[in-house]
This record gives C-alpha cells, structure tokens and sequence, in this order.
C-alpha cells in the first residue's frame, strides 16, 4: 500500500468513476482499495491506537478536535461545494449540513475531557475499588451518502475522543466529501495513522471490518438487511456494534393540531436532501376532520418547491443520488395508483428519463392505504403519501405495525395527548409539533430493526469505551 494511505487521506492510484447526480456525467474518479489495503489499514490503525490514547489526555485530544473544528468552519465553504457536486443536495442544505458536522466534533471535544469513572465502597477490608473508562480500540466505521459529513463526524468525533483510532469506509457515491474532512483532520493535528479512509466498490471491505480481530467496534448507518449481516459478522470475534438502520417513520396531525405548523414540520422532514433521510417522513397519518385542510395547505406548500441543480440558489430539490432511486419512487407511485390512491401534485412526467440528472418532482398523493408498498417500504425520496385516520387508538396502531422503529412526529395541542402517544409511539425519537429533532445534544437511534445503540448526545461517547474495575489493597 502506498505511503499516503497511512497518512490517513491520500489514496492509492484512482479507478473508479463517481457520476454527478445533477448532469448524470462523470464528477471524478477515485480509488477502490482492496482487502489488502483494508487489512493493512487496519493493522496501522491498530498499531497507532495505545500510543494515540496513552501520549494524550482527554483535554489534548479534546483540543485537537476543535482544531478540526475551526479548520472546517473556516473551509465550509469548499466542503459543500464537494458535497453539493457528489450528493445532489442544494448548496444552501450542503453548507448547513456541513455545519452541522462540525458540531458533533465541537461537542465531544467538550465530552473528550467528561469520561468520569466512580468510586465504590469495597465490600473487602482495606481494599479500595474503582472503575476507569478506556476506549474500545479501533473501530470500523461504515457510513451512508445522504449524509457525507455529518455521519462521519457523529462517529469519528467521538471515537477519537475517547481515544480510538478509526478505519473509514466512506460511501461509494460520495467519498470526496469523506476525504476533504480527513485532510483537514491531519491538518489539525490528529495523528494520521489513527484517521485511515479506504474508498472502495468491494462488498467484502465491510465484511472484512466486521470479522477482522483487530477491530473492535462496528458503526453503521445503512439498511437494515446490510446491519443484520454485519451483526451476525461481528459476533464471531465479539465486537461491540452500533447499528442506525432504516426507517418508515410516521407523521401524525390530530385534529386539534396547529395545522400550519404540521405543514411546516411535515415539509422539513419530508423534503429536507429531497426526503433522502432516515428520519423522513414515510407515512403521513391525517385525521379525518382536518385532512382536506392538511393536504391543500401541503400541497400549496409543494407547488412552490423548485427542482434543478444543486449549484442554482433558486433550487430548493436537487437531483436523487442515482437512478435506482428515481426508479423506486416512480414504482411507489405506481403502485399506490393501481390500488386506488391519488396523485395531487406531482407524479411521474410523461417521457420521463434520468439520462440528463435524477430529478424526481416532489409528489403528494391522497388516499393512501395500508395495502399500498410506500405503507411498508421507505421511500427514500420526495413523495408524500397522506393516510386519513379516525381515532387515536387506530394511528396508533397503524403507526407501530412496521419492523422499523427509528422516529415518529406528531402534531397536537392537547398536553395530555402529546405526552400519551409520545410514549406510545415504538420509535427511538420522537418529534412533538416540529420536525426538527437531530441536534449534536440530542441521542440519535432507534429500536426494533432500526438498530440499537445511540448516536450523539451524552452517551455517544460511550458507544467507543469499555468500564475497566480496579481493586486496589491498602
């Protein structure tokens, strides 16, 4: 392997084309590195760990990390860019998550100096017990493309503060945005060795993460039929994992809901990255005494959204990330019309074809039903599917019958409601009158098959230490 790929960003000789989602014509080529670049990866990361977490404090590496904070905030302009050209989004959503980003890494460089062990009285005479925290070791980190940035520094971030090293596999589609920030990582000071990025097309560099015994932990954001095999990979060598996997979340506007306001929320969620997110709205749930209201004013609010390039500040749709997924919309809403549902806004374009971009128009559909695919399967782009409810035991009901458990929103003015389906809905986060709920502060996770662990938030850094006991005589 090449010097430059131990050096944390530099990558062996390029091979693989990246197409721009805006033009559907080539952005660029890099590398496609093979096991044997991921197994030496590895073993350098592995040995670069102990000297990592013994030479620093949590204060020194907390200030490295706001180095690596400051160096993004002062370039966040080129880092959209990037992400704009490779992901598709606008560059006014690029620069906002790249922002974004960054305050993950400003947040565990405060959690980098916070990794408290306790006291415990002894149950033994003359012996003192306590317990430190030490981190896990290196760790594979597997991310998505709708979120270049932001999902890797919500796992690097704090994996080097709790003093691990990191073997990146970025996103196929989007790797530029990936190798950008570990630049400006060694730039800040971070030890190369300890920050390694293996762009790849080959299936097997997860599989190689997850089995191979110098690594320790497994981070993956991705679906959830990919989790499930890397689960099963890793508990062969016992590894500590972290799984975010799909979503199908739900919407809910009760009738007593400000219904500007579960416009505005639905909008953020359903259309923010053209609905390419997570956490996006799947299924929107309306009560039947508002639901004309709900999808005219949603509806209105659609018309006035614009499809076009990234790059074109009036722009506020890019492109899909590929045709796969222009495709999967077009096969929803084919679906969903052959039994019965209707398009309100939007739909398929006659002489439809990707060949110029994968733009797919934002699209509303009324009288969607539980039969439908877009019921179970998340969509994962700009169509909104409205469900009329009757009463709240039925959404509730309707709202939990999926495996996936990831984030729910609903919208209610009554207190003793908010706080009844709050605790009712079977997901990992829930947004109460808004759709805004991923903040640096903020547990990020799900249950059922939208994976475990938490992302973010004060236990983020947990996720990358172990609690080591020690039993001292005196």
């Amino acid at each position: 392997m090449s010097q430059g790929l131990s050096n944390g960003y530099a990558i062996s000789d390029p091979s693989e084309a990246l197409k721009k989602p805006s033009t559907a014509t080539e952005l660029g080529r890099v590398a496609d590195c093979n096991l044997d670049d991921f197994k030496e990866a590895i073993q350098s990361a592995y040995d670069a760990q102990p000297k990592f977490f013994y030479n620093t404090t949590g204060k020194q590496r907390g200030d490295l990390l706001r180095k690596w904070h400051d160096l993004i905030i002062a370039n966040q302009d080129d880092i959209a860019l990037i992400l704009c050209l490779e992901n598709g989004k606008t560059l006014a959503e690029a620069t906002g998550e790249v922002v974004y980003a960054a305050s993950f890494i400003s947040w565990f460089a405060e959690e980098a100096t916070r990794s408290y062990g306790v006291t415990i009285p002894s149950s033994y005479p003359n012996t003192a017990l306590s317990t430190i925290k030490e981190p896990v070791g290196v760790c594979g980190i597997i991310t998505p493309w709708n979120f270049p940035a932001a999902m890797i520094t919500r796992k690097v971030a704090p994996a080097l503060a709790a003093g691990c090293s990191v073997v990146i596999k970025p996103p196929s589609e989007t790797p530029y945005t990936c190798l950008a920030l570990t630049k400006l990582a060694v730039e800040a000071g971070l030890p190369p060795a300890t920050f390694q990025v293996c762009p790849t097309k080959d299936r097997q560099a997860a599989t190689e993460l997850a089995t191979n015994p110098l690594i320790r932990k497994i981070s993956f954001t991705g679906s959830t039929n990919v989790g499930k095999m890397l689960a099963k990979l890793a508990a062969g060598t016992l590894k500590r994992t972290s799984l975010e996997l799909g979503g199908n979340a739900p919407v809910i506007v009760f009738n007593d809901a400000d219904i500007d306001a579960a416009v505005e929320g639905t909008m953020f969620s359903k259309f923010r990255c053209t609905g390419q997110t997570c956490v996006c709205a799947n299924r929107i749930y309306v009560q039947s005494g508002v639901v004309k209201e709900f999808t005219e004013k949603l509806v209105a609010r659609v018309s006035k959204l614009k499809v076009g390039s990234g790059l074109d500040p009036s722009t506020t749709q890019g492109p899909l990330v590929n045709a796969a997924a222009v495709k999967k919309i077009h096969e929803h809403i084919g679906d969903a019309l052959s039994k019965g549902a209707k398009v309100e806004f939007g739909g398929i374009p006659e002489g439809y074809s990707t060949n110029n971009g994968f733009y797919c128009p934002p699209t509303v559909m009324s009288g969607v039903t539980a039969s439908m695919i877009v019921a179970n399967d998340e969509s994962f782009g700009p169509l909104a599917p409205i469900f009329e409810f009757g009463t709240e035991e039925e959404v509730l009901q309707l709202a939990n019958d999926t495996e996936f458990g990831l984030a729910g929103y609903f919208f209610t003015r009554d207190i003793g409601k908010a706080h009844r389906v709050a605790q009712r809905l079977q997901v990992g986060m829930v947004g109460v009158n808004t759709g805004k709920i991923s903040a640096a502060e903020a547990p990020f996770g799900g249950v059922k098959e939208s994976g475990y662990g938490r992302e973010g938030s004060l236990y983020g850094l947990e996720e990358y230490q172990t609690i080591k006991s020690i039993t001292v005589a005196i």
